[in-house]
């Protein structure tokens, strides 16, 4: 809703400000500038990605629409999984927890977490994590690198469209300028035309380097920083759930695992001790 709102104030505002000192709109409706820059930008995007790259932008764009809320609700559902977890494994060993993480779908425990259950991704970094400590021995600085791989692997993964779409932005004042030498070289086959002709070729011919200042600085920039937030709120989210992880198998009790990770959440979002603790204390 946020870049819905964004993209009208800046409509508005440049648009508007041009009519206030009585520009004449209809100067800057140029479907060929638009076809020229826009296309230029697109191709020059296909160019430079794989299609499994391509498809991967489109499910961001998406996701500016309806994006992932990582807020204090979140982190306590996930840290309430957690200390659940954390708890059978303490009163009932880690054998306990084999069949909720072998098959999360059936387990009483997931269960009570619907949307954790919706995200393949949060499912299985915390049910391979488990699996690991099953499976083999493993100290917590071993087990602290091997979460800190993941969680980098998939942050870079899910960087490569805002950096394709951040390098699409800063091409796009160029491909502005391309348009409007073409302008220029169409303005000057018709040197012979009165100043009239010549002025309205001109203008048309400007508008190429307008629209792609105000398309990189006013549209696509931003939007491709907001996918970067997107990508810094889902990373920290993952670091939450590493430290609690690392914190229990470094021999912390429960409630220490659940309130190392608690401090790591970003302070705007974070649930207070008594928040917390009054959930948990539910769950005992």
């Amino acid at each position: 809703m946020n870049a819905i709102i964004g993209v009208a104030i800046v409509f508005v505002c440049v648009f508007g400000g041009f009519m206030i000192e009585r520009g004449n709109l209809s100067l800057l409706i140029q479907p060929v500038e638009f076809l020229i820059i826009g296309g230029a930008a697109i191709g020059a995007l296909i160019i430079s990605s794989p299609v499994k790259l391509i498809k991967a932008l489109g499910k961001s764009l998406k996701n500016v629409i309806s994006p992932k809320h990582f807020d204090s609700k979140k982190y306590i559902e996930v840290l309430t999984l957690l200390y659940e977890i954390f708890n059978k494994m303490r009163k009932e060993g880690i054998i306990a927890v084999e069949a909720h993480v072998e098959e999360p779908m059936k387990s009483d425990i997931f269960k009570r977490y619907p949307e954790i259950l919706k995200n393949k991704r949060t499912l299985d970094f915390i049910c391979d994590s488990i699996k690991t400590l099953l499976s083999i021995e493993i100290t917590p600085y071993e087990f602290d690198n091997l979460l800190e791989v993941d969680i980098a692997a998939n942050t870079e993964e899910q960087s490569h469209p805002y950096h394709r779409l951040a390098k699409t932005a800063d091409a796009l004042p160029g491909l502005g300028i391309v348009a409007a030498v073409l302008g220029v070289v169409l303005t000057m086959g018709k040197i012979n035309e009165p100043p009239e002709v010549l002025g309205h070729s001109i203008g048309a011919a400007l508008v190429g380097t307008f629209l792609g200042v105000l398309l990189c600085y006013g549209f696509v920039g931003p939007l491709a920083t907001l996918l970067e937030h997107h990508i810094k709120e889902e990373e920290a989210y993952y670091h939450v759930i590493r430290i609690a992880l690392v914190s229990f198998v470094a021999r912390s009790v429960p409630q220490i695992a659940v309130e190392f990770a608690r401090r790591a959440i970003p302070e705007s979002e974070r649930p207070s001790f008594s928040e917390l603790e009054k959930i948990i204390k539910g769950k005992k």
